[in-house]
């Protein structure tokens, strides 16, 4: 089978949209935390030095309207209980981010 390259300098392609929304500064750091399992927003600020509560807000909702985390409330009432966790779609980047991982180890 022959490897097919998009043209992902065309705005349109959907290759290119799929890189951009990944590219985001903290996504791709955020399902590495989430393939370990359903995680509470304060334990990943924790694993992510850096990022700010507002931040950490916009990008697990981004991510979840594009699909890739769910969001779990346990508790309706102050304070709230919410988990999130990947979503298949979001598990199924395991494969290509960790071809990734391989590549920038055997090229450092």
């Amino acid at each position: 089978m022959e490897l097919v390259i998009p043209d992902v300098l065309e705005e349109s392609c959907t290759t290119r949209q799929a890189l951009e929304r990944l590219a985001a500064k903290w996504r791709i750091l955020l399902i590495y935390a989430l393939l370990d399992g359903a995680q509470r927003p304060a334990a990943l600020r924790r694993r992510l030095p850096g990022i700010t509560q507002k931040v950490l807000t916009e990008t697990l909702r981004g991510m979840e309207s594009d699909g890739l985390v769910e969001r779990h409330v346990y508790k309706q009432t102050a304070p709230q209980h919410i988990e999130y966790s990947l979503t298949e779609l979001g598990k199924s980047l395991q494969t290509p981010l960790a071809a990734i991982c391989a590549w920038a180890a055997d090229h450092s």
